[in-house]
């Protein structure tokens, strides 16, 4: 079909030009034609030509050799090739890294803040560093009948040495707070001049601690740290406190076993007891272990173990004894790789607590408390962490804990001087007992951080508990919502600035309201709801120099009267600016 089409209209064409020819001259002249047969073209059978025809030849399939010849000759020329150079990269200024800086800040209430940091190396391993920190104020809250001002001034002092099989280090502190109850509940007492000026409101802690810690490398005895404190106050009390925790880590038949042991003592006394004049003495100590493994497969790591405790405690003369179990669980699994990551555990634990602990924690508790460990017989959770994006990660987590012999700071009473004979500056109602009791708490937590660029982060975060106790009406002074904002970043290579904000829900707690005054004081325990509150921070900064920079920094910048703690409300705005120092020996 293919020569079909090629000679089919080369046969019309030649019919066509015959027929142009023969009507070229129109006359013709009178000759006679006689047609014997009439022309009646045909078209021949077509035939396919083959794409690969067969070519019969022999010497045509023979290959030709081809020869190359490369004629050279040498051209004259002038060029000279320029060197290449890479391109340049911009790289960031190194920041230089100095390893001393002095603080020093003022403000207003009086407020004097203050940091000096200094270290020093010997030779290739050893090393000395010192840090020495101040932090006072004069006071003037609002409406405060007695002294509010505080101090705490504190040094610490460390020596060590790191090389590649072992790291160690001894460490010294010493530390002198002072702080007043200045929280006189004159709402709901009335306290005559001559009382409020014969009130001995002023309370001074002291301590010093000796401590150090030992780390092996490439050894099953991986860790050991220990700790001796001396706690005092101005009220003769006393504590000591004493507690080694050695740490075993090695592998058997391909898993990781980790083994903590704790033995803690604390011991100490007070001149007497809130409503009897009387002395108290206590002690506690603590043998316990935490053995556990980890096993891992794939996405999967759970780790498996259990806590045995053994405590030996007296108070007053009596003495108890006790065996404790706890679970120790932890597990998690790689739902998308690091993307989401799912968690659960319960665990569990018997804490020591001490008067220094509770002082921490709350500077104005009077000085008569009675110590006791806590039983966290388990804390069960599940969560899920993990990013919404490259720079933002977050976590939620819901739990179940339940604590037996929770401590809880409660008011102490008023106390009527006839009745008990306690004319100390706390025994007017404006100090805190510690009780305790059985407290299971529900929790919800949830946390976003994003790290938007090198110079811009913000983290949310959130708590939701609800308590429920055994003795207690209430779990005195725990609140059930806590939320937290911070935000940091560069305003330009000088400029930085930061914001923080977090909001504490309502506490509960019990005061005492005088009901009559005339012709006898009588007096009432009352459960109060201190009101929620929230807090607004910032800062800004300026880099005058590597070494110079400038702060300015803003507390309770809302203005909220609001009390931390039952009659014991805090500053109002608070403006502190100074500068740091970096420098090198």
């Amino acid at each position: 079909m293919k020569n079909l089409k090629i000679y089919f209209p080369i046969v019309i064409t030649a019919l066509a030009s015959q027929f142009s020819f023969g009507q070229e001259d129109e006359n013709i002249g009178s000759e006679v034609v006689n047609v014997v047969k009439p022309y009646t073209p045909t078209i021949s059978d077509a035939f396919k030509v083959k794409e690969s025809p067969v070519i019969d030849d022999e010497d045509n399939t023979q290959k030709e050799e081809i020869k190359y010849n490369i004629f050279s000759f040498p051209v004259a020329s002038t060029f000279t090739p320029a060197k290449g150079q890479a391109a340049a990269v911009d790289k960031e200024k190194k920041e230089r890294i100095f390893s001393n800086y002095a603080t020093l800040g003022v403000g207003n209430y009086g407020t004097v803040n203050g940091e000096l940091y200094v270290t020093h190396n010997f030779g290739r391993d050893s090393y000395l560093g010192a840090m020495l920190r101040h932090l006072s104020s004069q006071g003037g809250i609002k409406d405060a009948k007695l002294d509010d001002n505080y101090a705490t001034t504190g040094l610490d002092v460390t020596y060590g040495s790191r090389n590649r099989d072992l790291n160690w280090n001894v460490d010294l502190g010493v530390k002198r707070q002072m702080n007043n109850w200045y929280g006189l509940p004159y709402d709901n007492i009335v306290f005559d001049a001559p009382t409020i000026e014969s009130i001995e409101e002023k309370q001074i802690y002291n301590t010093i601690a000796l401590g150090g810690k030992v780390g092996l490398k490439d050894s099953f005895f991986s860790e050991l740290t220990m700790q001796f404190k001396r706690f005092s106050d101005d009220f003769g009390s006393g504590e000591n406190r004493f507690w080694i925790k050695p740490n075993f880590d090695f592998e058997v038949m391909d898993s990781k076993v980790n083994a903590d042991f704790v033995v803690d003592y604390v011991g100490g006394s007070f001149d007497r007891m809130y409503a009897v004049d009387s002395e108290l003495k206590y002690s506690n100590v603590i043998f316990g272990t935490k053995p556990n493994f980890l096993y891992q497969q794939d996405d999967l790591s759970v780790l498996i173990g259990a806590g045995v405790f053994y405590t030996t405690g007296k108070f007053n003369g009596e003495t108890d004894s006790k065996i404790f179990v706890y679970p120790n669980v932890k597990a998690s699994y790689k739902i998308v790789e690091d993307v989401l990551i799912g968690y659960a555990g319960a665990e569990g634990g018997l804490n020591q607590n001490s008067y220094a602990d509770f002082v921490d924690q709350n500077p104005f508790i009077s000085p008569t408390l009675y110590i006791a460990p806590t039983d966290n017989k388990y804390d069960i959770y599940v969560g899920l962490k993990g990013k919404l994006a490259s720079s933002v990660s977050f976590n939620v987590k819901g739990s179940y804990n339940n604590d037996d012999n929770k401590a809880l700071f409660v008011s102490n009473p008023y106390q009527h001087n006839s009745v008990t004979n306690n004319t100390e500056g706390y025994a007017y109602g404006n100090s805190f007992d510690v009780v305790y009791d059985n407290v299971k708490t529900m929790s919800i937590f949830g946390e976003i951080k994003a790290d938007f660029s090198k110079s811009i982060s913000l983290a949310l975060n959130g708590t939701y508990n609800n308590y429920s106790t055994d003795l207690q009406a209430e779990a005195w002074n725990l609140p059930q919502l806590k939320i937290g904002a911070n935000l940091d970043f560069d305003i330009t290579d000088k400029w930085h600035a930061g914001t923080n904000i977090f909001f504490v829900g309502e506490r509960k707690d019990i005061v005492t309201i005088q009901i009559m005054q005339f012709p006898l004081s009588a007096f009432e325990q009352k459960t109060i709801t201190l009101d929620s509150y929230f807090d607004l921070n910032a800062h800004v900064g300026y880099n005058f120099s590597e070494r110079l920079s400038f702060f300015l920094r803003g507390n309770n910048l809302a203005n909220q009267q609001y009390n931390r703690w039952a009659n014991f409300p805090v500053q109002g705005v608070q403006v502190l600016g100074g500068a740091n120092y970096k420098f090198d020996f």
